[in-house]
């Protein structure tokens, strides 16, 4: 920092807004401590913190899937518990629904994702998503009112529905998992044979190839593309993602499914003084996978790309490896896809209650992580690996 810089933030307070209380905006906020002169303001809806990778547990009844702020929020990040409305990148605040406007000097958007809204038929109506907290509770009561042996389906076959169908199967359920053309399009050969032979033992019914698309949802039943129909008194979805559109309602550029556009600092292409980053982040139009994996490590570079613009330097290119796919079986086995940096699946898994007791581990140092990052920020550090495109960023404001 030079002198310049150091006088002037020892002048003036310097007003950061993180838009979400996910992973990533919550080790932003951390993160953002480590400065002083900053002040950070983390809005987010719900009071609480959100397990999102803990939902299938919530909706099965095994963990309530939430934590308190207090517990993993650095001292001094004020919490407003609002939903953003608008960014008026003009005026530099944000609208809340409350009619409150929030000033920012610099602000990171981690709005994170939710369901995809499905255009099938009676979707809307009959089919319980679980991409978010009220949802998960939602299909977690209608799971209580069901007779034990009725029939259930689960719709999608990524890591959600894979560990849905697991956990309910585990505790005696009639499920049938309906996985379109393929179980577990991440996996590897190895890996998708031993989610599938788990599953089996679970005694989930797996349906999948061409014809296995959903068509429509009925009250009772799943209407597949080749006209099958699968009876189901409760049919839970989870095929894809969507993400807010706050960002296109802001008048920033996304990208079709409405992920904010940056440059390889997590800069908007539109606004220096915004960044984002998780799920709703598009990098060179090139976003990471949608996961916790990757929600941590960009929200921690959000961060240093805003404190970076702040102390008048050029903040970093993005740096990220994956590791791989970890999917719970149940709360007795799972399976660990092994992969390369830059998230293609390896012909490597490990699998049963190794596994299991992996994914537990990881689930739970992921708060532990947050928790270190409000007791130290700056502390948090990832795996710096893989090839991304050639970096451009944003000038300075």
């Amino acid at each position: 920092m030079t002198e310049h810089n150091a006088q002037h933030g020892a002048q003036h307070t310097t007003r950061v807004v993180v838009i979400g209380g996910g992973y990533a905006g919550v080790i932003a906020a951390n993160r953002l401590r480590q400065r002083p002169g900053v002040r950070v303001t983390l809005v987010n809806p719900r009071a609480e913190f959100v397990e999102r990778i803990r939902l299938h547990q919530l909706a099965a009844g095994s963990d309530d899937a939430v934590v308190d702020f207090a517990d993993i929020l650095a001292p001094g990040v004020e919490l407003v518990v609002d939903a953003a409305t608008r960014i008026d990148t003009r005026a530099r605040h944000v609208e809340l629904f409350t009619g409150e406007a929030l000033p920012y000097d610099y602000l990171i958007y981690a709005v994170g994702s939710g369901s995809g809204g499905p255009a099938v038929p009676g979707a809307d109506e009959f089919a319980y998503p679980i991409a978010d907290l009220e949802e998960a509770k939602r299909l977690a009561t209608a799971l209580g009112e069901l007779p034990h042996g009725a029939p259930v389906a689960v719709v999608g076959a990524g890591p959600t529905g894979i560990e849905t169908a697991a956990e309910l199967a585990e505790q005696g359920r009639a499920v049938t998992l309906v996985c379109g053309p393929v179980l577990g399009p991440y996996l590897s050969t190895p890996g998708r044979r031993s989610v599938a032979k788990r599953l089996r033992r679970l005694g989930v019914q797996i349906i999948d190839g061409p014809g296995a698309r959903v068509a429509a949802v009925e009250p009772d039943a799943v209407v597949l593309a080749d006209g099958r129909q699968v009876r189901s008194l409760v049919t839970i979805w989870s095929a894809g993602f969507g993400v807010p559109d706050l960002a296109a309602r802001s008048g920033l550029r996304t990208d079709t499914i409405g992920r904010l556009l940056t440059d390889e600092t997590l800069t908007s292409i539109d606004d220096p003084r915004v960044a984002a980053a998780g799920d709703c982040a598009a990098p060179s139009g090139e976003p990471l996978r949608m996961s916790c994996q990757a929600a941590l490590p960009l929200g921690a570079q959000a961060a240093d790309t805003v404190l970076a613009r702040i102390d008048g330097e050029q903040p970093a290119a993005i740096k990220q490896a994956f590791t791989g796919q970890c999917i719970s079986l149940g709360r007795a086995a799972g399976t660990i896809q092994i992969a390369r940096p830059d998230d293609t699946a390896l012909p490597l898994y490990i699998g049963g209650r190794l596994a299991a007791r992996i994914k537990e581990a990881i689930c739970t140092a992921t708060i532990s992580g947050l928790r270190r990052e409000a007791r130290k920020p700056g502390s948090y550090i990832w795996i710096k690996a893989g090839k991304r495109p050639a970096a451009q960023t944003v000038p300075a404001p």
